[in-house]
């Protein structure tokens, strides 16, 4: 992705929460760590992208990666799942936003933010015109 910057990896927050599953002082329980929302493991089965990781906590091979866009420009489209596909078109069509990268995997519940950047052109533009969805006809 060319327009990929502003990158923060999230390494060192998820060793140490893994340190404190299995370390010595055990502050933290599995059930803790594997926390993960009905909705977001949904999410995972039907839009998961493979992760080349296998979870830390179970050790499945099953784990996938989210990515998340947050953004003033995508309108009511903020906050949706996109493909890494998608990504590369959207550079292009957006002035910035916000990919959030979480792993997760779907037998344990792991899940984690593991890296967070900035896409766009840079060119400042309004969000699309807002059309009604599911929601607002049945409420």
């Amino acid at each position: 992705m060319w327009s990929k910057r502003e990158e923060i990896d999230y390494a060192l927050q998820r060793r140490n929460t893994l340190r404190s599953l299995r370390g010595r002082t055990r502050s933290l329980t599995r059930a803790e760590a594997c926390d993960a929302d009905p909705m977001l493991i949904r999410a995972a089965l039907n839009h998961g992208e493979p992760h080349p990781v296998d979870c830390p906590v179970c050790g499945s091979s099953q784990t996938v990666v989210l990515n998340y866009t947050f953004g003033d420009q995508l309108g009511q489209y903020s906050g949706r799942i996109k493909s890494s596909v998608e990504l590369d078109e959207m550079q292009n069509e957006f002035g910035e936003f916000k990919v959030c990268v979480v792993e997760v995997c779907h037998v344990c519940g792991w899940n984690h933010m593991i890296r967070s950047y900035l896409l766009g052109d840079g060119v400042r533009r309004k969000p699309p015109r807002r059309r009604k969805t599911v929601e607002d006809i049945y409420g």
